[in-house]
């Protein structure tokens, strides 16, 4: 199992889930410190020390970018295998990982998606009206559109690369491109953990709702002129 971390700030949560991703040995994970700055370094070096390789941005550049970089270094190190991307912030266990990582290897994008109703409101209210939009764009019903917790078949990495997007927004666009391409997507349900009500989450309330949001109505304003 491949395994692709793009962390701002992290925590001790962090820490817990590569130890438990690590008890395998045969596990690899790529973390990628998306410009998190001096006070974080005990928490990457820690990582780092546990056997993840660490790749480092010097600046905060945004999760998409981080995780473009994560997917490069991926191609070129591990030619040919899946990845499993996963929020570092105690939102996924390593048993979620695993899960959907049993779903991969069949050339589809598999989400672990979570139940609505243990999502904290701020979420919960965002994702309901993203998962509509996303089915009126798209023609595909997906339950959760912002879920961070994803396996992308090893024949899809180069096109991700190209997927724009700096943020959250990112995750959106690589949802439309791989609805556009036919390829399936696949769901296993989880247990998500919020600590402290998501309190962990870098999504940036409104500014990043609007920039997912945005991606939605370029795409639908897209189908319209062609």
């Amino acid at each position: 199992m491949l395994v692709l971390l793009p962390v701002h700030q992290p925590g001790p949560e962090l820490l817990h889930l590569v130890r438990d991703l690590r008890v395998e040995d045969a596990n690899a994970v790529v973390l990628v410190d998306d410009g998190s700055g001096p006070s974080f370094e005990a928490v990457l070096l820690s990582a780092e020390a546990l056997g993840c390789t660490l790749l480092r941005m010097p600046v905060n550049r945004g999760k998409g970018v981080a995780l473009r970089t994560g997917l490069r270094h991926c191609i070129a190190e591990y030619p040919g295998r899946d990845v499993v991307t996963a929020d570092g912030d105690g939102q996924h266990r390593a048993a979620d990982v695993r899960a959907v990582a049993a779903r991969a290897g069949r050339g589809n994008l598999v989400l672990g998606v979570r139940r609505f109703d243990r999502m904290p409101l701020r979420s919960r209210v965002g994702n309901v009206l993203i998962q509509r939009l996303f089915r009126a764009v798209t023609g595909q019903s997906v339950s959760d559109t912002q879920t961070g917790l994803r396996a992308y078949p090893a024949s899809l990495l180069k096109d991700l690369c190209d997927v724009p997007g700096e943020r959250f927004e990112y995750e959106m666009n690589v949802l439309l491109t791989v609805a556009g391409t036919g390829c399936r997507i696949d769901e296993v349900p989880i247990p998500a953990t919020y600590l402290d009500g998501n309190a962990g989450s870098h999504f940036g309330g409104v500014t990043d709702s609007v920039r997912v949001l945005g991606s939605l109505m370029r795409h639908a304003a897209g189908q319209l002129t062609t």
